[in-house]
């Protein structure tokens, strides 16, 4: 009741302060009208090099040192092959022939990611928004052009776009305002819902979905009452609210343990936001892979019971030796896909109507589903390969087959569905 009577007195002062004339800015629909039925990627667009015009120089790529071999952050090397704009590095291949790399910045980039998206059948990208980055005006400058790149992509290629604000290194309520008015901003100069019926926003429930990333983990510095603050702008505002809230939790969040912290108010959040994400990233592995079917379960009889949607997120694999060297290389392996498969196929027989897959592009942590080369350079910093007889896009042609086997557009395989290319003896 507590929770409700703030929620109340903040919409009624929206409400008082705002023109009582004022409409809300979003079209009524876009051509992705709700989240079920599709397989969104992530997708972090940080990576940068010294030429690319973006003024960060090697970001995400280097660790903060001197980018050369023994010097990055980094445990895949992305497949170059088909990139039209490149980047010298220090790095060298076995024939001693330069590597290049990607900047995120530049839009062919851009644009090539979500061109395969389309090939591979992948539905579309949650674009990452740090908030830390949003308070610096060279990082934001990057980030809005990133954005603007996507949403020209998804409209050439039909795929869905959202925007995720990560609230990791969020200061408490110092930063709601800034969040509040990032989301104005983004209505406003990109046109971000405001596209009409053929627009490649997501919507769900009709509205415009907005996914809150980090709300209820334990030791964060920010607090329940400021999440309240952003999602009752975003869902009540009568210019810029009307939309729908996806929340990113911890795997723990029904028991409040483990990765979850314990603050009472969160529960109210949950039960007012319209689907909840529980962060399964280095929670599995092939160990413990067989519990995941049950606690998906377990999540979607509280979300059902409280009439919330519910998104599990799924990985191919782990590894950020590179950027903290203590720790082991190919630290979650992927097994030929496996790993990858059994939780796509474990969430879709548990009965979930959709998937999040962490990353499309997440080189750092070994996460990435994008083409990967299956020649990386050598040298100081190791990189991981895939087994033998593995294609660089084999992770997104499971990708696709996973939305298809979602959709019931296919039979649901228990086991790998293999691509023409890989012979069951590999």
């Amino acid at each position: 009741m507590y929770r409700k009577i703030i929620s109340c007195a903040i919409v009624a002062t929206i409400l008082i302060v705002t023109d009582v004339n004022a409409q809300l800015k979003h079209s009524a629909t876009s051509a992705f009208p709700s989240y079920k039925g599709l397989v969104m990627a992530g997708y972090q667009g940080w990576f940068n090099a010294p030429d690319d015009g973006a003024g960060r120089g090697w970001n995400h790529y280097h660790n903060g040192k001197k980018f050369e071999p023994g010097n990055c952050k980094f445990d895949l090397w992305p497949d170059m092959t088909e990139y039209k704009k490149t980047y010298a590095t220090p790095f060298k291949y076995a024939d001693s022939s330069t590597a290049y790399l990607f900047s995120s910045y530049d839009k062919s980039t851009v644009d090539l990611h979500f061109k395969w998206m389309k090939e591979y059948g992948v539905d579309g990208a949650f674009v990452q928004r740090f908030v830390s980055t949003v308070r610096s005006g060279t990082s934001l400058k990057h980030n809005n052009t990133v954005l603007a790149h996507a949403l020209d992509a998804a409209k050439k290629y039909h795929r869905a776009i959202a925007v995720m604000y990560d609230f990791s290194g969020m200061r408490d309520s110092t930063d709601v305002p800034l969040i509040i008015n990032d989301w104005k901003n983004l209505v406003d100069s990109l046109h971000l819902t405001t596209g009409g019926k053929h627009q490649p926003y997501l919507y769900h429930n009709n509205k415009p979905l907005v996914a809150l990333w980090g709300v209820g983990f334990a030791g964060r510095k920010y607090t329940s009452r400021s999440i309240r603050r952003i999602m009752d702008f975003l869902q009540y505002d009568p210019v810029y609210g009307g939309c729908a809230i996806l929340l990113g939790v911890p795997t723990g969040w029904r028991e409040q343990k483990g990765d979850a912290g314990s603050d009472t108010a969160f529960v109210g959040l949950l039960k007012s936001a319209d689907i909840i994400q529980p962060w399964f990233v280095g929670r599995f592995n092939a160990n413990n892979i067989n519990d995941q079917p049950k606690r998906i379960a377990a999540d979607l009889a509280w979300c059902k019971a409280n009439n919330v949607d519910y998104v599990p997120v799924v990985y191919p694999g782990f590894s950020w030796h590179n950027m903290y060297p203590t720790n082991p290389t190919d630290q979650i392996p992927r097994n030929r896909g496996t790993f990858y498969w059994q939780q796509i196929a474990g969430a879709i027989n548990a009965g979930v109507g959709m998937l999040y897959v962490a990353m499309f592009d997440e080189i750092d942590e070994g996460t990435a589903i994008f083409k990967v080369s299956t020649n990386p350079p050598v040298g100081a910093s190791p990189f991981v390969k895939f087994e033998t007889g593995i294609p660089s896009d084999y992770y997104l042609y499971l990708t696709g087959k996973a939305g298809a086997m979602l959709r019931k557009q296919e039979p649901l395989s228990l086991q790998v569905p293999l691509p023409p290319t890989i012979s069951n003896k590999n």
